[in-house]
């Protein structure tokens, strides 16, 4: 007896990943299924997002329409002085290496998950959104165990954030000291949260009880946000940005995020290689794409992210005029030398939908009696490339966010995106390159080892093959890093595909705990 497949889920955890599932199987769509699977990782992956952060949602229908649901963080309409502000740092120490963040009130823009995923399911959900929000709800008010992946980001990434105040002491250390893996964590405030939201729909997040505590802590506590930032915001529909590379189209982020963008500069650039004559893991394949990253980075540098909000930006970008001194470094010099959490959903039908979600490290601030920590992307430099307290006002933050399609032939061939902060574009680049260039399972793409290059460093992860450091032929200037370990720096890709024989694959990134869940009949 032939088992039919209604769909296939990939995602940061297994109950992730489990919720989009049953959602598949009560008859749901795979909007339902990712808006389902978005509301269960704010409560088995409360570290990486929540209805306090934003996100972006790629949806191609069984017809054909491709949409970009843009519901990320926005710039407050009026800033405070510096001075005024709860804004203070933070070390996140990923092992290897740290990266510093800022968190305090001071440090929330504008959320806007809430909207977005009401959004997604007015307009693309089939099923009620009582039933795609009762796996969530269901798990919030019984709570729980901690997986060992969450346990690395409480105990030794984000102990300082979550710890910071009494509500976040409340919410995430209810016995006094943070949980460990194994552990149940109820979060019974924010299930009576979602069940009110469902009731009494997004807008209640934006003008009601909720936003006016929200903005009244803010304002009383050395924040930006005003009751006119929440109700003024509004998720925008975009048309994705879409380019070409090895007889596929990818459907990406279009500006005023930049993570879509620089991915199709990448490949732009990966064009002018022979990649496959490259062996995978060689030093000269890792030169090579830490050199198409640098040069990536380089394009970026002059002057692109003052672009991101000007008409046609990304075309003019991606011009050939634009590339072609970057081509010629490329010919030249090739043999010489976050917190976030993604969900990829793909139906029986030919929905698919790619859905990237972050609170970014969070600001410490719960919002009382919710059970809802809200975002710190003002406090992140990733997100703020001209500075901090220099953001444009009421304005979406440009993000590395790159939720991506792949297209065969018209057909999706593969749904993917990454968390990961600057990591995401490295990650999915070398992920799209391991599947079209080197033709590896799905799997295989997502678990090999990255690189990724950024200001001077070049960061490799292992496994590597012995003398590898001794064949790299680096300019004096470039550092070279290499992991002990496979990490979350990394990124996260969570992807699902479907081939030319109509069999679905998945695979969840192990470095982010990913899980992959198929629903049946």
């Amino acid at each position: 007896m032939t088992v039919k497949i209604r769909g296939i889920v990939a995602a940061g955890d297994r109950r992730t990943a489990a919720a989009g599932q049953q959602i598949l199987e009560a008859g749901g769509n795979a909007f339902d299924a990712a808006v389902a699977a978005v509301l269960m990782a704010c409560v088995v992956e409360p570290t990486l997002t929540s209805l306090g952060g934003g996100g972006f949602l790629l949806a191609r229908t069984a017809s054909g329409r491709n949409q970009l649901f843009d519901f990320f963080t926005q710039t407050p309409q009026q800033p405070r002085s510096a001075a005024d502000l709860e804004f203070y740092p933070v070390a996140v120490d990923f092992g290897d290496t740290e990266q510093w963040f800022h968190v305090g009130r001071g440090t929330i823009a504008v959320p806007g998950n809430v909207a977005g995923l009401w959004q997604v399911h007015a307009q693309l959900g089939r099923v009620p959104l009582a039933v795609v929000a009762q796996p969530a709800i269901a798990s919030a008010k019984r709570g729980e165990p901690l997986s060992e992946f969450q346990e690395f980001c409480f105990q030794q990434l984000l102990q300082p954030i979550l710890l910071a105040t009494p509500e976040s002491r409340r919410l995430f250390a209810p016995q006094g000291q943070l949980p460990t893996a194994d552990e149940v964590l109820a979060l019974p405030e924010l299930a009576a949260t979602l069940e009110w939201l469902v009731q009494a729909g997004a807008r209640e997040f934006y003008e009601g009880a909720i936003a006016q505590q929200l903005a009244a802590d803010c304002q009383a506590g050395g924040g930006h946000l005003t009751l006119a930032d929440l109700r003024d915001y509004r998720v925008q529909v975009r048309a994705p940005l879409m380019t070409t590379y090895r007889g596929r189209q990818l459907l990406t982020n279009p500006p005023p995020s930049s993570g879509g963008a620089l991915i199709a500069f990448a490949l732009e650039l990966l064009t002018e290689l022979e990649l496959e004559a490259l062996a995978f893991g060689s030093a000269p394949q890792r030169q090579a794409l830490a050199q198409v990253m640098a040069l990536t980075n380089a394009a970026r540098a002059a002057g692109y992210d003052q672009q991101l909000y000007q008409p046609n930006c990304a075309s003019q970008f991606l011009a050939a005029t634009r590339l072609q001194p970057y081509r010629q470094q490329l010919r030249g010099s090739v043999n010489q030398w976050g917190s976030t959490t993604h969900i990829s959903v793909l139906d029986a039908e030919g929905n698919a939908a790619s859905v990237t979600t972050s609170n970014g490290e969070g600001s410490g601030y719960v919002i009382p009696g919710t059970g809802v920590m809200v975002n710190n992307m003002l406090g992140e430099a990733d997100l703020n490339p001209l500075g901090f307290h220099r953001w444009p006002r009421q304005q979406r933050l440009s993000s590395m966010m790159s939720p991506t399609l792949i297209l065969r032939d018209g057909q999706v061939e593969f749904v993917l995106g990454s968390g990961g902060s600057n990591r995401i574009r490295t990650a999915i680049l070398q992920v799209v390159a391991n599947l079209l260039v080197y033709e590896q399972s799905l799997q295989a793409a997502v678990a090999q080892p990255r690189v990724h290059w950024e200001a001077g460093v070049l960061n490799i992860e292992p496994p590597y093959a012995a003398g590898l450091a001794a064949d790299l032929v680096l300019p004096a200037e470039t550092e070279l890093l290499l992991w002990q370990q496979q990490s979350m720096f990394f990124g996260g890709v969570h992807a699902v595909g479907r081939d030319r024989a109509g069999a679905f694959h998945g695979a969840g990134d192990p470095r982010r705990g990913g899980a992959v869940a198929v629903a049946r009949a």
